[in-house]
């Protein structure tokens, strides 16, 4: 793994940030958007993939961390729960699902592979305030 000094470096983040904006282009562009319920669900539920991370990085200790990865990854899987439940109801095409939710699977995967990661190396990945800074 390279040198990662803050969350944007992440390939998990960065992945969940592609499918939050592409669950927000969705939202916004499609009959979703009449649905309010489930567009404001769909939409928390994407944010979170990368809010967790971002706010997992910043835990303290891998275990910590590794606590806001499992949330970012349940939440990526509620995403492509609400992804049935638009397709079911017309809201997406076919394709505007698939797309979706493989983003919503490689996020998952790469957030599977940083758990493994992290258990792996017990130490060492801890964020101190040093390797802090600002974009």
């Amino acid at each position: 793994m390279g040198t990662v000094r803050r969350f944007e470096d992440l390939e998990c983040w960065q992945k969940a940030r592609r499918l939050a904006n592409v669950i927000y282009s969705l939202a916004e562009g499609t009959r979703l958007a009449r649905d309010f319920e489930l567009h404001h669900q769909l939409r928390g539920a994407a944010g979170s993939v990368m809010h967790n991370i971002a706010e997992g990085f910043d835990s303290g200790t891998n275990a910590e961390f590794v606590r806001f990865l499992k949330m970012a990854r349940r939440s990526a899987s509620e995403v492509q729960s609400e992804l049935y439940l638009a397709l079911d109801r017309k809201y997406l095409s076919v394709e505007q699902f698939s797309e979706s939710y493989k983003l919503a699977t490689e996020a998952k995967q790469l957030i599977n592979a940083f758990i493994t990661y992290l258990r792996e190396h017990k130490r060492g990945f801890a964020v101190s305030q040093s390797n802090i800074s600002d974009p």
